[in-house]
């Protein structure tokens, strides 16, 4: 819910339909991600229906501030805004925090981290390397 990803959740007729959207096309969490809502929901008791949504298209945006802390705690930067996400992934500014020192001195190691919607960088304070969330807009 925090990372925006579940659109809606309605009751029709006794089952739980849930409209939920990747965070870019082609994501291939989104699998998981149904399932573990349908798992969930069994476990509850409820039947479930899960819809897949592309428009309109998920944003870094729909991140609540929870989400935002939790993709942290994990040790994924968030996102920031779109024009500091440029710079940093375009012009080399250093403006990502570590997630584990909490140093703004990181560096971009490769624009695709994990996954698409991420980037790899690297703390050159403790050495650690992350995940930076990439802005979508």
């Amino acid at each position: 819910m925090d990372m925006g990803v579940v659109r809606t959740a309605i009751f029709v007729k006794e089952v739980v339909h849930v409209q939920i959207t990747p965070t870019y096309s082609g994501c291939p969490a989104m699998d998981v991600i149904g399932d573990d809502i349908k798992m969930a929901l069994k476990n509850a008791g409820y039947h479930s229906k899960i819809e897949l949504i592309l428009a309109p298209a998920w944003t870094t945006d729909w991140i609540t501030p929870k989400g935002r802390k939790a993709l942290e705690n994990y040790g994924i930067a968030a996102p920031l805004n779109a024009e500091a996400d440029k710079d940093v992934l375009l012009n080399g500014k250093r403006l990502v925090t570590c997630t584990n020192c909490k140093s703004q001195n990181t560096r971009l190691v490769s624009q695709f981290g994990s996954t698409a919607c991420k980037a790899q960088f690297q703390c050159d304070d403790c050495q650690e390397p992350f995940d930076y969330f990439k802005c979508l807009k």
